[in-house]
């Protein structure tokens, strides 16, 4: 159904715009950062993670290809990460072009990709999903992957309200 084509230089520029724009997108929804400002820290953390681009060692940014078609349909990039001495898998995103979502490609990708973390000696995969992604939340389970942790958050909309209740029930 689909293959994963290594990531061409060309295709990289126009990725690394449409995942900032996304990343700063899914923080600001989700309450974690301003919209002020949010699509530069996008673009700083993405070049934090591809200090070297598509030549960042242990970094692997592949076009989700349609296999009968030819057509690229969304991309998938995986690190190789090593945290409190475990060397793992991170898929830092995945993306489907609008027009091809409901089809399968994001599951046929992730099994896909699978061969190639055993192949690099890895045993786990390790992914980051926003909470209000529920659609996303349901594949990745559906897939055999569980909750690790879990970030959470209270957001007050009025400091000056609460902060007022507060010094009426001294």
């Amino acid at each position: 159904m689909v293959t994963l084509a290594p990531m061409s230089l060309g295709a990289f520029a126009g990725y690394r715009e449409a995942a900032a724009a996304a990343y700063a997108a899914d923080n600001v929804s989700v309450g974690r950062w301003p919209r002020e400002g949010a699509l530069q820290r996008a673009y700083e953390d993405f070049d934090d993670s591809l200090p070297q681009g598509l030549a960042t060692p242990q970094n692997f940014l592949y076009d989700i290809v349609e296999t009968n078609a030819g057509a690229v349909v969304g991309v998938i990039w995986l690190a190789v990460i090593v945290k409190d001495g475990l060397k793992t898998a991170f898929v830092y995103d995945i993306e489907v072009k609008p027009e091809f979502r409901r089809r399968g490609y994001a599951r046929a990708a992730f099994s896909s990709l699978e061969p190639l973390v055993r192949s690099l000696g890895l045993s786990s995969i390790g992914l980051h999903v926003f909470g209000n992604n529920h659609g996303a939340q349901a594949l990745y389970r559906s897939l055999g992957y569980e909750v690790t942790g879990l970030n959470m958050l209270k957001k007050f909309d009025d400091l000056g309200t609460h902060a007022h209740h507060a010094h009426h029930a001294v």
